[in-house]
This record gives C-alpha cells, structure tokens and sequence, in this order.
C-alpha cells in the first residue's frame, strides 16, 4: 500500500474524527479506510488513535504522527502547486512600492513595457518615499535603494547605486573646479536632507572612508530639486546617477573628483519569504533586473569616464 495515501486516509481521519466521514471525503469504502489505518500501525508498530464507540482521539504517538504527515502532505502539494506555477501565465494583481524619484524617471517607461508584455497582470503602484511594512500593508513587492533594514525579506539586486559629486559647466567656470574632496569647504554645496549625515560627503581614500563636512544655501529632501538647482548653477551636489546621469549625458551637469570614490549601494527588489514565488512577482523582478542591470543606462556617462567602475 502506498504510504502517501496511508498518511492521507489518517489525516482525513483525524481531521473528520470519522472513518465514514473520511471515507466519504476520499471517495472509498469505509472498510478500506480502515483497513490502512490499520495497516499503518502494524508498520509502525504503534496505536495511532484511540476508538471508543463515541469518539476517536489521537495518542500522544498519533499526534506526533498527525504533525509530521500534515507537514510532508502540505510540502507535496505545494511543490506540485511551485510546478504548476512555472508552467503558467503569470496573471492577476501586482501591488508595488516604490520611491517617488526613481518610479517616476525609471519605473514607468518599465512598468508600460512590462504591461504590453504581460497582459494578463494589473499593477498596482505607490510611489512613496517612506519605509512601508510589506507584509502588513498588502505589498507584493517594493523596489528599495540603499542599505536594507529588514532581513527577513528576500533581496534581488536590479543595478548598482552609484553616487557622483557634480555641478553645472557655468558655476565652475565662474567658482572653479575643487581638485580634492577638503576644497568642497570652498565651494556652495547643495545638502539633500533625507539622510542622517547630510552634511558629511564620505568620499574613499586607499582602503578607508573619510568624510568631509560641507555646507551650502540650499537644503532639500528631495533629489530632484537638488538636481534642477545645480543645473541652474546653484552649487556642487553629490546625487545617486540614476537622478542625474542624463544631465550627465547631456553635459548639463560635470562630475567631479573622479579620482576619489563616493560610498556606492544598490538598487534592489524585495518581497516576503514565501514558500514558493509567485510567477507574477518572478517574472516583474527578472524583467527590472534585465531592464536594469550591472551597467544601467543612467551610468553611461560615467562609465565613458571610469570604465573600471562598471565592476564595482
């Protein structure tokens, strides 16, 4: 007799605290129910329930047994069920969070592509810049950039985050251009507020970090605006690439002390540890870490200036 429809006539048993109920449920006679429940505890060579004419309990064997065949039944069906999935079209709602920044110059030209490509999937999308709890508000997925604070979310890593210190053609040209991270002190450099240490550039030097204190007219906690501002010929911003590197491209803007390297992170997409990932969310976090990837294309103009960065 087969151990796996042994294990479930036993749970169907227990779960219904009737052999003939069981036996209903399995679509079999009631004398075959019991014959393998029978069968399985001269295997084990132990009683599994208790029969009385009222009723029928577990034993404290029975019990141990109950939890483990539950546990090994619930593992095959969700392993046939993580197969199924594989083989089938990924549909249905796909809620997303996101910062506001990031969603709005990357995310939506994507999430259009991705849309066409799947047709049977609905996003539904957040654009926000606080930290939002998955699991109690009902996300899918969210597409966070820097230093992760919850672990017990799964990560996958989409692009580097590479940060750059620049500013406009004109405000050098009229304030010069600083040759070492200490002469920023000299200069108007433009503070995003949105972090702990806004005032303290760290730029890398040899193996260690050093930080530089800066300070400026103009304090915001939004990248954007830091971004327009030193298009305009404001002061010196430091700013991620995927904000500023088509002013980059453009020349708008001008990077600055290549030589000393800026704290780098990563663009990532996270979402709950479940059992088996659902092909909605496997296939939106393949298609942004394609999109995306080690070389994104907001990183063009300083990869042509420091190649060597692409491996960072």
């Amino acid at each position: 007799m087969d151990r796996l429809d042994d294990m479930t006539a036993f749970i169907k048993v227990v779960d219904t605290k009737s052999f003939t109920t069981a036996a209903e449920r399995l679509n079999l006679s009631k004398s075959v129910v019991s014959r393998r429940i029978a069968e399985l505890e001269n295997r084990l060579g132990a009683r599994l329930l208790n029969r009385t004419t009222r009723k029928l309990s577990l034993t404290e064997v029975g019990q141990a047994y109950y939890e483990r065949c539950t546990r090994i039944i619930a593992d095959l069906e969700e392993a046939e069920q993580a197969v199924a999935d594989l083989h089938a079209a990924p549909r249905g709602r796909l809620k997303v969070n996101a910062p506001v920044s990031f969603g709005l110059l990357h995310l939506a030209k994507a999430v259009a592509e991705f849309l066409e490509r799947y047709p049977s999937i609905e996003i539904e999308m957040d654009l926000n810049d606080r930290y939002v709890d998955l699991i109690d508000e009902g996300y899918d997925l969210a597409v966070r950039i820097g230093r992760l604070r919850d672990s017990s979310l799964i990560a996958k890593r989409l692009a580097p985050n590479r940060q750059v210190v620049c500013a406009s053609p004109a405000y050098l040209e009229k304030h010069g251009i600083p040759q070492t991270p200490d002469e920023l002190s000299n200069h108007n450099c433009l503070i995003y507020t949105n972090i702990p240490t806004a005032e303290q550039w760290q730029f890398r030097v040899g193996d260690a970090m050093r930080s530089v204190r800066v300070s400026g007219s103009l304090r915001t906690n939004n990248g954007d605006l830091l971004r327009e501002s030193a298009i305009a010929g404001v002061g010196i911003i430091v700013l991620p690439t995927f904000l500023c590197g088509e002013a980059l491209s453009k020349g708008q803007l001008q990077c600055l002390l290549l030589d000393y390297y800026m704290a780098e992170s990563n663009v990532f997409a996270v979402y709950p540890q479940n059992r088996h990932l659902s092909p909605k969310v496997r296939v939106f976090v393949d298609f942004l870490a394609e999109r995306f990837g080690p070389r994104p294309y907001w990183d063009c103009a300083l990869l042509s200036l420091q190649p060597f960065r692409a491996e960072a």
